[in-house]
């Protein structure tokens, strides 16, 4: 098994992936605590370093990049200053078609997390400012978008559709990723509204999430909610990312995986996990993996991500070190 997953990493290369979702920015501000206010009871930090991350899709694209895929994302950014600077970070990469990453008139979406602590120690995380702006993505740039998901489907080896409801994926965009699930993989990843997704190759909920789409109590078995949501969606597959108590993988005709956490169970942070998770099943699939050895080599990537801060990728020698001491 392992061998065969070694073998299938080497041909993530070149790969075509298309995401289409919504592209967010993750700012993180690095401080030192040190001293107490005289306005208010809290501490005051000094500012350190500011470093900007893709986030949501954004994150599944630069995951993808980094593991040799051949990107084409769909999505917007503002035309403000971070939107900009998201323009040219993705623009460093060979390997990315920029023709489906377009600007629109308002704000990029944006989650600032600001982190403290002393030098010799790890830095925590201490509060986190989100601007958003819900159903921002013009028509017209969603028209343009869906032309160009028309124009270059079908020569994608695959598809990973990062919902996060801030208004780009709707009901057009999601029926032409169930055409294109009828031969191609296709992946779906989204906080809300996952049975939208029903006719996708596999969709890849967290444990909530899976909760909240079954509409059964946490109380209940896993196993509960995995056959409940494959009866009520049709999908080839389900998995579920469950933590430090690994994955749950659910097949089409009755087969169940319980996949245990790769590495350690300590985990750093897990922003973004999800992200990486979608787009190393996808990227699998597209290169011939069978479900479960997808899902297997996920786990590896979502178990090296979450030993990391912030928001993270995982590169193929990372993965081939995982699968070789964990099997």
């Amino acid at each position: 098994m392992a061998d065969s997953a070694l073998a299938l990493i080497e041909k993530f290369r070149g790969k075509k992936i298309c995401v289409v979702g919504d592209i967010i920015a993750d700012v993180y501000i690095y401080a030192m605590p040190y001293k107490l206010s005289r306005e208010a009871p809290v501490v005051v930090v000094k500012y350190e370093e500011e470093k900007l991350y893709p986030g949501s899709a954004g994150n599944t694209i630069n995951n993808l990049l980094a593991l040799g895929a051949h990107v084409y994302p769909l999505g917007c950014v503002g035309k403000d200053e971070i939107g900009r600077s998201l323009i040219t970070y993705f623009s460093q990469h060979k390997n990315i078609d920029m023709h489906g990453l377009l600007q629109h008139d308002g704000k990029t979406v944006t989650k600032t997390r600001i982190l403290a602590g002393d030098t010799h120690t790890t830095k925590q995380q201490v509060i986190r400012i989100d601007r958003e702006e819900t159903g921002m993505t013009p028509d017209y740039l969603k028209t343009v978008l869906k032309e160009r998901l028309v124009a270059i489907g079908h020569e994608m080896d695959g598809f990973v559709f990062s919902d996060y409801e801030y208004g780009l994926i709707d009901n057009e965009i999601i029926e032409y990723g169930k055409v294109m699930a009828k031969d191609k993989a296709v992946v779906g990843d989204s906080r809300f509204n996952l049975t939208r997704f029903s006719g996708f190759t596999m969709i890849t909920p967290n444990e909530s999430e899976a909760y909240a789409l079954a509409g059964l109590e946490p109380r209940r078995d896993v196993n509960d909610v995995g056959k409940k949501i494959m009866s009520l969606m049709d999908l080839r597959a389900l998995l579920i990312t469950r933590g430090n108590k690994g994955m749950s993988l659910f097949v089409k005709g009755g087969e169940t995986h319980h996949i245990p956490i790769s590495g350690s169970d300590e985990i750093a942070d897990v922003t973004g996990a999800g992200d990486t998770v979608a787009a190393v099943v996808a990227l699998s699939l597209a290169s011939g993996a069978d479900f479960l050895t997808a899902c297997q080599i996920a786990n590896h990537a979502g178990g090296i991500v979450v030993m990391k801060r912030g928001t993270a990728v995982v590169a193929p020698d990372e993965l081939r070190r995982a699968i070789e001491q964990y099997g």
